[in-house]
């Protein structure tokens, strides 16, 4: 008899267990699709609100919302989005607003960035009549903290820097830093030298200097983006603290074809020392601001996030010179929600010519315009070291957001 009631409750155990298994991976799979949705959607008027992606997710009809494809211009409002339209997901911001158009340029730039602070990228020891001594390890002080103020005093470059430490002598002084965003003090007490001049045992970059790809230009507001990630120390990979910076004409006189290991680089020589356009912000989603003077390029509506797809695209880039050519890729995954918004797109190098040429993306193309469909999409940010033919990108309502 217990044996009989054994055998008849073992398949209601395992009945259970695989309705618990099924419970477990619904959970998970839709926690996965909740945070792969963005908290911010851009339409425009009269147009219907859905992922081209991710086309099982539907505005959630029910009293109370609004119809979003027929909100008046800059109108904005929580939408809820839902699984099929059943399933309730989550609730994010629909702003609806003309949609941009600019200037799409593909162009080389150069750039001159002066920081704000002096960035420790090496630490030396100091010969003294006493011996070997190095007051910055001393203190505390570390690879990639921005120095920006000693005593009293304001630091904006390596000059300001060793003219407060002949002025303090040897005395102790508060140095205030920067290090991960957090501003922190220490005591610092300069060593002098065998020359005579008091010294605290670290070098500090006070400026910076390179060449990128120029995005959009946008007349209206007459302000440009660039790079479609921040500009950061080759030594310490450190965020570079804008204190001023200006963009100047540039010319493409080579390249390093990259390959397995070595994402190789574009080589471009500054063709003019004359400012073509102040810099003003320099943050995760790239380089912005004003310009001096027209740029070349065609007016191209933008896509807004949600419109963008994996297939078929083109990005629009420099090799030579200073005329842009384009050249065919495969956006291979589209990321609505990208950490730090710089992986939103994996784009992967099908055109012969560029592969043959370069190898596939490399370093100086960061900032390439990447189209699909007769609109500008997004941007180039990244080569993968280990396989130059691909690259991640960054949408471009997201630059021009950063832009704003």
């Amino acid at each position: 008899m217990n044996h009989k009631k054994m055998n008849a409750s073992r398949p209601l155990r395992i009945l259970g267990m695989t309705a618990c298994y099924v419970l477990v991976v619904l959970a998970v799979a839709l926690g996965w699709v909740y945070s792969q949705l963005p908290d911010v959607i851009f339409l425009e008027q009269g147009q219907t609100l859905s992922f081209v992606q991710m086309p099982y997710i539907k505005v959630q009809k029910s009293k109370g919302t609004q119809d979003v494809s027929r909100a008046a211009p800059t109108h904005s409002s929580n939408t809820q989005l839902s699984l099929g339209g059943i399933l309730p997901l989550k609730t994010v911001r629909t702003v609806v607003t003309d949609r941009p158009v600019v200037r799409v340029c593909g162009t080389p730039f150069g750039i001159k960035m002066f920081s704000e602070g002096a960035l420790v990228v090496a630490f030396s020891d100091i010969e003294t009549e006493h011996g070997r001594a190095n007051p910055a390890k001393e203190a505390g002080l570390k690879l990639g903290d921005w120095i920006i103020q000693i005593g009293q005093e304001p630091i904006h470059s390596n000059r300001d820097l060793s003219a407060e430490l002949q002025k303090v002598g040897g005395l102790a002084v508060t140095v205030t830093y920067q290090r991960d965003g957090v501003t922190g003090t220490t005591q610092l007490i300069p060593a002098q030298g065998t020359d005579g001049r008091w010294k605290a045992g670290m070098w500090v970059r006070d400026s910076s200097a390179g060449v990128g790809t120029m995005t959009f230009v946008d007349e209206n507001q007459g302000i440009f983006g660039g790079l479609g990630h921040p500009i950061s120390d080759s030594d310490t990979g450190e965020n570079i603290a804008l204190r001023s910076g200006e963009i100047v004409p540039c010319t493409i006189i080579g390249y390093e074809k990259g390959k397995v290991g070595d994402p190789g680089e574009l080589k471009g020589q500054f063709s003019s020392g004359l400012s073509i356009g102040t810099i003003q912000k320099n943050n995760a989603s790239g380089v912005f601001g004003t310009v001096r003077r027209a740029f070349e390029g065609t007016y191209m509506p933008i896509a807004f996030a949600q419109e963008v797809k994996t297939g078929p695209a083109e990005i629009l880039t420099t090799i030579d010179g200073t005329t842009p050519a384009r050249y065919q890729v495969e956006i291979e995954h589209v990321q609505y929600k990208a950490e730090g918004d710089k992986h939103n797109l994996l784009v992967s190098v099908t055109d012969a010519e560029l592969l043959e040429k370069t190898g596939g993306i490399v370093q100086g193309m960061s900032g390439s315009p990447i189209i699909q469909d007769g609109k500008l999409v997004g941007a180039v940010t990244h080569v993968l070291v280990n396989d130059p033919t691909k690259g991640y990108g960054i949408f471009i309502e997201n630059m021009l957001n950063a832009a704003e």
